[in-house]
């Protein structure tokens, strides 16, 4: 369900509101009436990995390391 708040609102209560968007709510900021903003939850998907995709484009340099002893 959204939330509806004022712009006042918003600046006085945003850690609260910041809480309930990032258990899934969406809320609604309005000023003088109008909606002008929504906060909701930023939803991501790792991208998958594809192994070996960077092949040849990385080359790592072997140091040879000799002793004296």
């Amino acid at each position: 369900m959204d939330t509806k708040v004022n712009d006042h609102e918003a600046r006085t209560e945003l850690s609260e509101l910041l809480q309930r968007v990032m258990n899934g709510e969406q809320i609604i900021i309005s000023k003088s009436g109008m909606p002008v903003a929504i906060l909701s939850p930023f939803e991501t998907t790792p991208e998958t990995r594809v192994p070996g995709n960077d092949a040849g484009k990385v080359r790592i340099p072997v140091k040879t390391i000799t002793y004296s002893g």
